[in-house]
């Protein structure tokens, strides 16, 4: 059996992987990512959300059973149940992952389910951000549905990012919206039925509502508390990755 090679430290390989790839499409970007040997073994997380299933019908054409990882919060809405059930079904995505919080913990630090009215941060690293860390135990990258065009911190982002041990992938880092909604429509993609009803970011039931046309498509998440991010990616906007596996 041949012996593994040791991966580079992550922010050399990162470095590498953008000056490798920095002028590719995002389909030549996320083929790259699934099989250049500088990103190692790779998941996609993904919500199910309102732009979702472009990338993960990306994915599919070039391999349906990458492993797809989705976090049930337990908090989510029914609709995304069911989206979630029948984008796998339409896209034929042969290694779908679906992680949940710990019931013990949710016992301990949730009994009543409304943590997320005293500390909303608190909830989001108990329902997503420590479910998630378990979840990519033994990858080395994953893949996100991030754009550019999302605004914040995201108006820089590249297509690889170093999140403390792991590497993030953002094949579509560079698209606009009508990029999104021309791949949808060109491919016959199911929409997720809260965009027509304005949500088109949609998060946890608690803490997402209705946006208002002119509004920030992200307006309606955590409305009406400093909060902006749920702490996958950033820190309440701030660009400190808290999935620092070391």
């Amino acid at each position: 059996m041949p012996l593994e090679i040791p991966l580079a430290p992550v922010a050399e390989r990162v470095a590498d992987l953008n000056a490798r790839y920095r002028h590719h499409a995002a389909t030549e970007v996320l083929e790259h990512a699934l099989t250049d040997p500088q990103v190692g073994r790779i998941a996609v997380v993904s919500s199910f959300g309102a732009e979702s299933v472009a990338l993960l019908h990306m994915v599919s054409v070039i391999d349906a059973d990458v492993p797809v990882v989705f976090l049930n919060t337990e908090m989510i809405f029914p609709e995304t149940l069911d989206y979630q059930c029948a984008v796998a079904e339409r896209l034929g995505l042969t290694n779908l992952r679906i992680t949940r919080p710990d019931p013990t913990e949710l016992f301990l630090r949730d009994p009543e389910n409304e943590l997320h009215l005293s500390d909303p941060d608190a909830c989001c690293a108990l329902r997503k951000i420590d479910p998630l860390e378990d979840a990519l135990d033994g990858f080395d990258a994953w893949i996100t549905g991030r754009k550019r065009f999302h605004g914040g911190k995201r108006v820089a982002l590249d297509f690889f990012e170093a999140a403390g041990s792991w590497i993030k992938v953002n094949p579509l880092a560079h698209w606009s919206p009508e990029n999104v909604a021309d791949y949808m429509t060109n491919n016959r993609l199911p929409r997720h039925p809260l965009v027509a009803r304005g949500f088109p970011s949609i998060g946890c039931v608690p803490c997402t509502s209705r946006v208002a046309e002119g509004e920030d498509p992200r307006a309606g998440r955590w409305r009406g508390r400093e909060k902006l991010e749920c702490g996958i990616h950033f820190v309440n906007g701030k660009a400190v990755p808290v999935l620092s596996r070391t």
